[in-house]
């Protein structure tokens, strides 16, 4: 960095007071960003990354939130002491913030060219006719096909990249010095992240932004940004060029995030092993209905005639960009859901089965899903949460056996028995997602359909949990199916791949297969997207 930081971080802290306890979340921490410049602040959950982030604009809730020390200088002005008129200038203007996940950051009841004219109106009180150009100019910047269509779409309307690229269109309206851009990739499929970051990088070079990225993942990092921040516990921990970063930690915990990633690969298939789950021709259609009797024109062909096999101790994963049909075969074969074609748990035709038919096999079918913080209920201590399945599929137990069984569960996976009386919301989010895993463990299933459930989770504890699933695999024998969009993971665990586009499968084969000799495009370009990302140099996203 050369001449003046555009953005002078010194000595801030932040604290949250509540029932007159009060808790630092960040711990006088000090940086600076120059024009120009991208910054990565890096680290896992709870790190104070994103409170940090908030405090340049001041967008924490005042109380309970306060600042005990420090300044946040932008041109030498410092932000903290500014009151909301004053601030008002410098929010949506000079800086800007695109959030993690844009389906909760965009109004769902103002179309696209309302919530980007509100900014640009509030700004640079432009007319009607030049603010709609704006518009259309800005979508076009940031790669939106046929603008003009998309002017009155709702956000519900658009796939998760298009909404970002709204989220990146509304930030630059007004041409900002510095963009604060906080994960904004995490909830995006491989593809979709590549072309976000190379978006970002491109607009950076072209405007000469400032850019303060916040973000868990290195890979990303490691492309993206010319200098790197890495926090834990509220500290900044350790700080320098990206290369030095990554070439020659110094802090052992700069350390434990580079080797966090999940490592190992499954064991060897063997191809003898008892089939547990077979599907053949698996087909859910969903009906287009229109007119006035509600005639089907058409189908939606979520999943069109796929074969599969899972077999004991082994895993299959599932691959392929949002919507191509992964979660909708799982809960097929899950039978969560109707479908055609011959569907074999054990050799057992179970397609044709009622739901009373099926419900002694349900704790033998087990899932786990994306989000264990939205599938957990928030009213029911872990204890109640893992012995739920017990009451129902061995009502024979009594309380103190059940009350067994959860403690042998929880140490499986790794949790303090102790803590079951405790609530979904007192966990982090690995061990909400330890929690999940327990609860499926604890009927003994044969089969388990696993959905996404490590994309939400910071790259250590994806790696945890990763090597936990294995462990559990290997104890008892489980049949995985693994859906995932982190190519990655799926590495470290599956034995098998199906690629999915479109509702089919485009390539099948062992994982080693898959990753080291790809056959299609579609699976070339998947595999591009995951690890080009992690040999890029920085601020390049592809060539």
């Amino acid at each position: 960095m050369s001449g003046e930081p555009l953005l002078s971080v010194r000595d801030l802290s932040v604290a949250f007071t509540q029932g007159g306890t009060t808790s630092l979340a960040v711990d006088r921490i000090s940086f600076d960003i120059g024009k120009g410049e991208t910054v990565a602040l890096v680290g896992e959950s709870g790190s104070g990354k994103s409170v940090s982030a908030l405090s340049v604009l001041k967008l924490l809730p005042y109380p309970p939130a306060s600042h005990p020390s420090g300044q946040i200088l932008f041109d030498a002005e410092d932000l903290l002491s500014l009151g909301e008129r004053d601030l008002r200038r410098v929010r949506g203007n000079k800086i800007t913030m695109i959030f993690q996940e844009p389906m909760t950051s965009l109004n769902p009841l103002h179309t696209i060219e309302q919530q980007i004219v509100e900014v640009l109106r509030l700004h640079q009180g432009l007319g009607e006719k030049q603010a709609r150009a704006r518009v259309l100019e800005l979508l076009n910047e940031v790669g939106i096909r046929e603008p003009e269509k998309r002017l009155g779409a709702y956000p519900h309307q658009l796939s998760g990249g298009q909404r970002q690229r709204v989220m990146i269109a509304m930030a630059l309206a007004n041409e900002p010095e510095l963009l604060i851009a906080d994960e904004p990739t995490t909830a995006l499929d491989v593809t979709v992240q590549a072309q976000i970051l190379e978006l970002l990088a491109r607009l950076k070079r072209a405007k000469g932004m400032s850019v303060l990225f916040i973000t868990h993942d290195l890979g990303i990092v490691r492309k993206i940004a010319d200098r790197v921040c890495v926090m834990t516990k509220g500290r900044i921990v350790e700080t320098g060029p990206t290369k030095q970063i990554f070439d020659n930690p110094q802090h052992a915990y700069t350390r434990h995030l580079l080797a966090a990633e999940p490592k190992g690969r499954a064991p060897k298939a063997d191809p003898q092993a008892k089939p547990v789950m077979t599907g053949q021709d698996i087909k859910v259609w969903f009906p287009i209905k229109q007119g006035f009797f509600r005639k089907v024109v058409d189908h939606v062909k979520a999943v069109d005639g796929i074969d599969v096999t899972v077999r004991a101790g082994q895993t299959v994963g599932v691959v392929g960009e949002s919507g191509s049909g992964k979660t909708t075969l799982g809960l097929a074969l899950s039978r969560m859901i109707s479908s055609t074609g011959a569907i074999r748990f054990e050799g057992r035709d179970i397609n044709q089965l009622s739901f009373n038919d099926m419900r002694p096999l349900r704790s033998e079918l087990q899932i786990v899903f994306q989000d264990p913080y939205g599938s957990l209920s928030p009213r029911m201590s872990v204890s109640e949460i893992i012995e739920e399945g017990l009451k129902i599929h061995e009502p024979k137990l009594d309380a103190d056996e059940r009350d067994r069984r959860v403690i042998d569960v929880l140490e499986e996976v790794g949790l303090d028995p102790a803590t079951r009386v405790r609530y979904p919301h007192e966990f982090s989010g690995g061990q909400r997602q330890r929690i999940a895993i327990a609860r499926a463990m604890v009927l003994k299933p044969r089969f388990v359909m696993l959905d996404e459930p490590t994309s939400a989770l910071d790259m250590s504890v994806q790696a945890q949990v990763v090597d936990l699933l294995r462990d559990l695999q290997a104890k008892h024998e489980l049949a995985y199916l693994f859906i995932s969009h982190d190519l990655k993971v799926v590495r470290a665990l599956a034995n098998d791949v199906i690629v999915m586009r479109g509702g089919k499968v485009v390539e099948a084969g062992p994982c080693e297969q898959i990753f080291d000799n790809p056959q299609t495009d579609y699976t070339r370009a998947l595999i591009s997207a995951a690890f080009r990302i992690e040999t890029a140099p920085a601020g390049v996203v592809s060539q």
